[in-house]
């Protein structure tokens, strides 16, 4: 099996997932955690630990550490490196940086090795930065988002195109980061990656994954299940089609060169085995959204609905250092707090500082129809516009210099 996840590995949202591709692998399947994306941070031993308390905690599995950081390592360790990947039934990579990654495997056996245990009954999950490497290309991502190259592809793994898919895969699709730019499209954006879908060959498709959403394929079975919270979208140039949550589908529809070469049986043999998400059931990053919707519908209408909002969001906070979520989820969350907050308080300096001052306007107006209706001696008309303000208590006093008023008691 390969598991493609575009985010959230070490999250309370796949943890079904890693259950469910472990219990397919029989009984006692040795668990590891490769470290080499991350291999190049100061934190990758944390990132490490991470992980396997997350196996332990939250999945129930016992899961080690294969670190193999750098290829610059004595022969004698990395020989015991290899060994060890050649028994692994369940290899979990990750975070990190997809072409540092590259650059340590190539001239090792590992490339190798991972096609060879997949081929064995094993399972490799591929995340993030880990499933950006085993396409046909990768897209190096800090290099054109953080450093300024311009839109390029380098050679991937392609251990894809081994078992029939020549595809690309790009995790983080529907990312949304960037707040007042597109940071989707794992943080091309949309004309950025227009220009890179360009320069792909013909022959080569797109395969994207939405931030916590997993893409199950067993390849024993022909068969894929999308898991999570979010979709996967297969693309060809202009083609486009989605399969969301709950969808299962046979492993050949991804490797159809086109809509057209999809017969209609085909198409309906794609079912849902898993009915929409109800509140209960959605992930974290499906609640922050909800929250968000929730706060810009309320922040002009009802002051007291957005710190609701902003409460929900605290507690969500809170709930996901409890799961011990991952870190990025909790900054992420965080700035989102801090830009409410700063959205709330704008609109309430806006907004007038008292009620007279924000009935001022409409009583304006009111006596200045009144005024008018007196002067064309309009003496009902003009009484009924002040009976109407008394009724809501405002007083109004007539005067030599014209008309005062006030909010009554």
């Amino acid at each position: 099996m390969i598991v493609l996840m575009g985010s959230g590995e070490l999250t309370a949202t796949m943890v079904e997932v890693h259950k469910e591709v472990l219990s397919r692998l029989g009984r006692s399947p040795k668990a590891f955690f490769l470290d080499t994306p991350a291999g190049f941070q100061l934190n990758a031993d944390q990132l490490s630990r991470r992980a396997v308390e997350y196996f332990h905690v939250s999945v129930g599995y016992p899961m080690e550490v294969l670190s193999f950081k750098s290829k610059d390592i004595p022969t004698r360790e990395a020989e015991q490196i290899f060994r060890t990947l050649k028994g692994a039934d369940y290899l979990l990579v990750g975070p990190g940086s997809p072409t540092y990654a590259l650059r340590q495997w190539q001239g090792t056996p590992i490339p190798e090795i991972l096609r060879q245990r997949i081929e064995g009954g094993a399972c490799l999950v591929a995340a993030s930065a880990a499933a950006l490497t085993i396409g046909h290309f990768t897209l190096p991502v800090y290099e054109i988002y953080k450093v300024g190259q311009e839109p390029h592809w380098v050679e991937g793994l392609n251990i894809l195109s081994h078992f029939g898919l020549n595809t690309v895969v790009i995790p983080h699709w529907n990312n949304a980061e960037g707040g007042t730019h597109d940071t989707r499209f794992c943080f091309m954006g949309e004309s950025r990656f227009r220009t890179l879908e360009s320069m792909l060959p013909e022959d080569v498709s797109v395969l994207g994954l939405d931030e916590h959403t997993a893409c199950i394929m067993d390849l024993e079975r022909e068969e894929i299940s999308i898991k999570g919270v979010g979709a996967v979208t297969l693309r060809y140039g202009a083609f486009e089609r989605t399969f969301p949550r709950g969808k299962e589908f046979p492993l050949r529809v991804l490797s159809e060169r086109a809509a057209g070469a999809q017969r209609p049986t085909e198409a309906m043999e794609i079912s849902t085995s898993e009915p929409a998400p109800g509140p209960q059931e959605r992930g974290l990053w499906d609640s922050v959204h909800s929250i968000e919707d929730s706060f810009h519908k309320s922040l002009e209408d009802d002051a007291g609905d957005a710190v609701k909002a902003l409460l929900d969001l605290d507690r969500l906070i809170w709930l996901a250092q409890e799961r011990k979520e991952h870190p990025e989820f909790v900054s992420q969350a965080r700035e989102l707090l801090r830009e409410f907050i700063v959205l709330l308080g704008m609109r309430l300096a806006s907004a007038p500082k008292s009620p007279q001052d924000c009935l001022a306007p409409l009583v304006k107006e009111l006596l200045a129809l009144r005024a008018s209706f007196r002067e064309n001696n309009k003496w009902h008309e003009a009484d009924a516009i002040r009976d109407c303000l008394r009724r809501v208590k405002i007083e109004v006093e007539d005067t030599q210099g014209g008309y005062r008023w006030r909010l009554g008691s």
